[in-house]
Parts: structure tokens; sequence; C-alpha cells
């Protein structure tokens, strides 16, 4: 018999499955179990963690940057004074807390803007070697910690200078809510820098004191604990929830206070891509994000319901084995061993006839054909069909099909009807404010991305001037494109509209009136371009404008743990996507249009952020809303960024029981799918063509050689009617020589 042939290994490996499957739904679907916290929370602090880690990625990465690209457009121009570099780049950019030019060969302090600088940090001897203009963390005697980033100016026929700017290790616009807490945290598990835990002379009462003293203990834990496992490779650590993060992520519980208890997620910052690192990375530094969170009471499945489930299959898996092993693999092996039988020459006995089915009209043929082997007189009528008209039988497809019902009696109402998570379902607050905050922080990350567009323009239109000619305007402008990505194309416009250079592709938005008046403006095309417009010093009217790429804003759109983000325009249509959509298309939910415009509406001096959790489809459905607030050139835009996702797919108890439950139904209809396909191919299908020719060969066809499908029982049951044919065609011969042996002797 072949290994995977024959009757027995799908029944075996059938009854096998269904146990191993009655023994998963009683582990699974009896325990389900959801503790005071759950997982979809923690899994929402970790998210929290990665946006903090991105964001102060991206800020630091641009800060780096942008003053090296200053730095450098400096560089290729005439000499400028120090204070004019520092003057012109504190007017493009306002990141910095202070900055500074000192001549490289002296150590003298040429130029100073803002808070004095640790220079003495900096050791000028080593600023050539590998790394020496690597930005580094410094502390400050008060206690705090200051970036500092350098880069080189170079003058033909001047000593080379250094430039330094000093930034603070904060979250650019990260949205914390109303008690969440969020720190930067060094490799050695050090707090860096924190934000949404108040000073304790901030507060009144000396209730609140304590919180604040018991908060500051907790965070400092959770931070030493994150400092040690974001050491980890992160090429070999998977944690639930990290999604697309490329770094190491993952979530922490801290202690119970009057209800509540802490939660934290932590992420260290990463490249935009796994395995590549950036300036902002090489500095080990961890986000640790904690919220107290309200908890609720412990609940799990009931254990009776998951025993029932799996007593339920094994009944039926019983049944269904049963009938395969009673009305296939029994006659089968009947037949084989009758076969065998008749083929040794055996023939006293009548053959055993199994009952119903193709088995039975098999049987019938050898008892056929064992009378016509013991009958030597070949040339004699033969008798008719002892059966007379054949009856009409149950087939084995018949039966393969009744064990198929009965699977699907169990695997049906488990996917369909038990453990539905209905409108009872407790979707924990703290995940509808958790995707409000997030999205704030999404609309505040896309809302500087857009302003720092601006002021890379304005940094290159201050290098540019009525006496420039169109080759140095071609060079700065092929220079800023490659260093920044996020430009599809960049040009300057003269007043009358005329392209005095270009770099990049070829100009959509640039129309005959000229530069635009707005710094940034969407242009509406076939599809949408943001133009960002930088003015030329001087009364020329002539612009730097570049032309963001849109792949660039939906490339920041994509967070895990957001489900289906969408940025919009005052008129509600969708500028920019996570996923697939159509340029100005509408949002197509009235609940959604009507959180826009709720959120849209001013709440003291600005409109705030909004979130809602509501049922659509029989689902609970999480979305928020966050229009742009703030200053900078892309306020006038008046977008809004928006975004949803169902409550089924988070971790909460309701959805997870439904899961697995809807996992055993599936899983149940996949083993009886496979096991039964499998003895549908190897065994039914044959076995209905062997009825057909043994019934055949009992008729008198003696021609058609039987050849075996497959080395098992019914390919031996043919290999016996093979033999039993050949016996025939033998006594045939042997039976006309005997009746021409006496004519000849007449």
């Amino acid at each position: 018999m072949s290994l995977l042939g024959g009757i027995r290994p799908p029944i075996t490996v059938l009854s096998v499955l269904l146990l191993a499957l009655a023994g998963f739904t009683a582990v699974t679907l009896g325990s389900v179990r959801e503790g005071r916290l759950p997982a979809a929370v923690l899994t929402s602090q970790q998210h929290f963690a990665e946006d903090g880690a991105v964001a102060l990625r991206a800020s630091l990465d641009e800060s780096v940057t942008d003053l090296d690209r200053a730095a450098s457009l400096f560089s290729t121009g005439k000499p400028v004074p120090p204070d004019a570099v520092l003057d012109k780049i504190g007017s493009v950019y306002q990141k910095w807390r202070g900055t500074a030019v000192v001549e490289i060969s002296s150590g003298r302090l040429l130029a100073a803007r803002g808070e004095n600088l640790p220079l003495t940090a900096i050791d000028r001897t080593r600023l050539t070697g590998e790394g020496g203009l690597a930005p580094r963390m410094v502390k400050l005697s008060n206690g705090e910690t200051r970036l500092l980033t350098l880069s080189l100016l170079s003058f033909k026929d001047q000593p080379q200078q250094l430039l330094v700017a000093s930034s603070s290790l904060r979250f650019p616009g990260i949205s914390l809510g109303n008690f969440r807490a969020i720190a930067v945290v060094g490799s050695d598990g050090t707090v860096l820098s924190s934000d949404g835990i108040p000073e304790p002379e901030m507060v009144l009462t000396d209730l609140q004191r304590a919180d604040v003293k018991r908060d500051t203990k907790q965070l400092r834990s959770f931070a030493k604990t994150a400092a040690k496992r974001t050491k980890a490779n992160p090429l070999t650590t998977k944690e639930p929830g990290s999604g697309g993060f490329p770094g190491v992520s993952g979530s922490l519980t801290g202690g119970e206070w009057g209800g509540e208890r802490a939660a934290a997620g932590y992420a260290r910052l990463a490249g935009p891509e796994p395995g590549v690192g950036t300036s902002a990375t090489s500095l080990e530094l961890t986000v640790v994000a904690m919220v107290n969170v309200a908890q609720n009471p412990a609940r799990t499945s009931d254990a009776f319901a998951g025993l029932l489930l799996a007593g339920a299959l094994l009944l039926v898996g019983a049944l269904v084995v049963a009938l395969l092993v009673g009305t296939v693999q029994r006659p089968l092996i009947t037949l084989f061993l009758e076969g065998r039988r008749l083929t040794r020459g055996d023939l006293t006995r009548p053959v055993s006839v199994p009952r119903g089915s193709e088995a039975a009209r098999i049987g019938t043929a050898l008892e056929r054909l064992r009378g016509q082997l013991a009958d030597q007189d070949q040339d004699a009528p033969r008798p008719p069909d002892p059966s007379g008209r054949r009856k009409r039988r149950t087939g084995a497809r018949t039966l393969l099909a009744l064990c198929g019902v009965l699977l699907l009696a169990w695997c049906v109402p488990l996917g369909l009807l038990v453990n539905r998570a209905g409108a009872d379902v407790v979707v924990p607050q703290q995940l509808v404010n958790d995707q409000r905050e997030r999205t704030d922080t999404l609309n505040d990350r896309i809302r500087r991305a857009l302003n720092e567009g601006q002021a890379d323009l304005q940094s290159v239109a201050s290098l540019m001037g009525d006496d420039t000619t169109p080759q140095h305007m071609t060079t700065v402008l092929e220079r800023t494109a490659r260093e920044h990505l996020r430009y599809d194309s960049l040009y300057v416009l003269d007043a009358g509209g005329k392209v005095l250079a270009q770099a990049g592709g070829a100009p959509q938005a640039a129309g005959a009136k000229g530069p635009r008046k707005e710094p940034i403006s969407l242009h509406e095309g076939k599809k949408p371009v943001v133009v960002a417009t930088a003015q030329l010093p001087g009364d020329s009217g002539s612009a730097v404008v570049g032309e963001l790429r849109i792949d660039f804003l939906n490339s920041l759109l994509k967070r895990p743990g957001l489900g289906e983000i969408r940025v919009v325009d005052s008129q509600h249509r969708v500028i920019a996507s996570n996923n697939g959509y159509r340029a100005f298309e509408e949002l197509g939910d009235e609940r959604l249009d009507a959180l826009v415009e709720g959120s849209a509406l001013k709440v003291g001096m600005a409109p705030r952020p909004g979130s809602v959790l509501y049922r659509s489809g029989g689902d609970h459905v999480i979305a928020a809303a966050a229009p742009f607030v703030g200053g900078g050139a892309a306020k006038p835009l008046d977008w809004t960024v928006v975004s949803w996702q169902s409550a089924k797919g988070l971790a909460i108890h309701e959805y997870s029981l439904q899961n697995r439950t809807v996992l055993a139904g599936l899983l149940g209809f996949a083993v009886g799918a496979a096991c039964l396909g499998w003895l549908q191919i190897i065994v039914i299908a044959p076995l209905r063509e062997l009825a057909r020719r043994a019934e055949a060969l009992a008729d008198g066809d003696r021609r058609t050689v039987l050849y075996p499908r497959h080395h098992d029982e019914v390919g031996a049951v043919t290999r016996s009617l093979e033999i039993i044919r050949q016996q025939l065609q033998q006594q045939r011969k042997q039976a006309g020589g005997r009746a021409s042996a006496p004519a000849g002797r007449n």
C-alpha cells in the first residue's frame, strides 16, 4: 500500500485532526481571558510611543539636514558675516533655542543668538575625524539636556567656521490629552526630558503633590525597564502590536492606585526603514509614553461552553468516522480479501457481498465471476444476473456528502451564530481618547512638514537676488531637490510667470499670472498638487516655487493602529490617504462629515480635535478628526485629518472570543474539506470506476484490461479482477481446444 493512499490514512488523519480540534476548542473558547487592562489598551499605548519616536526622529534629522543645507548654501556664495548668517537662519527657522558661529582654529566666538551654548563640550581637534560633526547631547548646569547640531562654514580666503545650534529634546506637536506623560530616555535609562507631569510647585494640594510624586517615580521605573528592553536587536524582536514600526517597541504595566493602573508604551528611535540608521538613531534614545487607565473587572469566557462545543464536535466526529468505517472502509477491505481468495482458486464459498454503495456492486460482480470461473463449459449460455434488474443503491459520494453535512452542522453555527459580539461590546474609553490624540499628533506632523517645506524655500530664496544668474539658481535648486525628496518640482518664476530656472519634474502649477501670493496653496488638477512659494528678496516679484509630492504626504499617514486615514480640505474632499483613493472624492459617510464639521468649530480660541464611537453595519467604529491648528504657512489651507477604524480588529474581550470561535469553525471546515476531499480523490472516484468495470467484466467484456490507479485497496481489487479476466480468457481457450480435438478425430 502507498504511504498516503488507501482507505485508512484519510480516515485516521480525520480522526486525529478532529480530536485535536476538539481539544483546541475546549482550551481556547473556555479560557479567553481579559485582564484588568485590555490588550487593546496596551497596544494603543505602544502605538502612541511609536508615534512619539517617529516624530522625534523626524524632527532631529530635519534639524541636522536644515543646518547642513543652510551652511552649504552659505558656503557656495560670497562670504557672509557671522551675525548675518545667524540672523538669516533665525528668520527662516524658529526651531533652535540658541545658535553660534565659532572660529575653529582659535576657538573664538564670532556670533551668538538665543541661549548660551556649552561650547566647551565640543572638542574642536576631532571635528575632522569620523563622526566629528555628529550631533551630541550635553547636560546644562540646571540639569536640562540639550542636543548640539554642528555644521561647517567654509568661505574662500577665510578661516573655517563652525556653525552650532542647540535644541531641547522635546516632542514637536505631540498631543498628550489631559492625563498622559511622555519622556525621552537615554540608553542608560535616565529621563532626559519629560512632559505631561507638572512640577510639584505647580500644584496646590498635598494630594496632587502625592500624585505628581507617584507618577514621576512610575515614569522613571518605566524608563529603566524600557531602556533595557530596547537594547535588543529590532530584527529579532517581534512584539504584538508593533505593526509596521521598524524599531523595537512594546508596552508595560505599572502599579495600581485608586482603581487605575499605569500603562506605558515604549519605542526606540529607528530609521525610516529597518536597518537604516540616521543621525537621530545614533543617539540611542527611547520614547516612553505613560497614562493611568481605569481598570475594568477581569472577565473570562465560560469554560463549560467550550467543553460543550468540544463534546459536540467529538460526537459529530465519532459519527462521521463510524459512518466512513462501516460503509466504506470495511466493505472495501472485504472486497480486497474476497478478490484475493478468488485469484488463488478458492471458488467453493460464495462471495460475501457488502451492503450498499459501489462495494455491493463490485461484490455482486465478483460472485458472478466466481460462478463463471467454476463453470467449465464456457460455451454454455450464461445464467442471467441473479439480482435481475440492478437496484438503485446509495452511492459512496452520497455517504461522503452526508459526512460533510454533519461536519458543517458543527462548523457553520460556530462561524455565524455562537459567541457573536453584539451591541453590548465594551470599548474602553481610553481607545477613543487615543484615537483622537494620535490623529491630532499626525495632523501636527503633516502641518509641520508643509511648514518645513516652505521654510526650505525661504532659505533658498534668501540666497538669491535680482543679480543671481539662472545657472546659479539651477545649481541651488538641484542641490535642494537632492537633499529633500519631498519636492516633485522646484523652479523660479518671475513676475510674469516665466520659468527662470528649474529642477526635478516638469512644473504642473506654473501659470502665466506669476507666483502665487499664498505661501502654501493647493493646485487642483488631475491630482492634488501642494504648491509652496517663497518670494525672492527685492521688488522684482520673482519667487522660488516648490511642488510637493502627494506621495510624500501619503507616506506620512502610514501609521499602524489608526485604521483608515484621510486628509480632507474645507469641502471634505480627500487630498491624501494612507490607502488607495480617488483625488477629491467625498468621504462618503455622514457621521464622518459631521465629525469634521464639529471639530472645525472653535472651542475657546481655536478648534479642538474630536472623537466619537458609533455603530455602523453591526460593528463599533472609532473615529477622530483634527483640524489644522497652529501657526505657520500651512494653517490657511484649512485641512482636517480624519481617521477611523473598526473595533472588531482590536484586542477586545468580546471580539477576541468571537474571532477564536470563528477560527474554530474555519478549522473544522478546513479539516473536513481536506480529509473528505482526499478520500474522494484517492478512494471514492476510483471505486466508482472500478464498479463499472467489474460489472462490465461480469457481463462478458473480456477485452478491456483493468489497470489500478493507486497501490491501495482499490488497486488491489482491480488487480484481482484483472487476474480473473485473464483466467476466464485462459478457460475459454482451453474449452475451445477441447471442442476442436473431437472434431479432428472424426
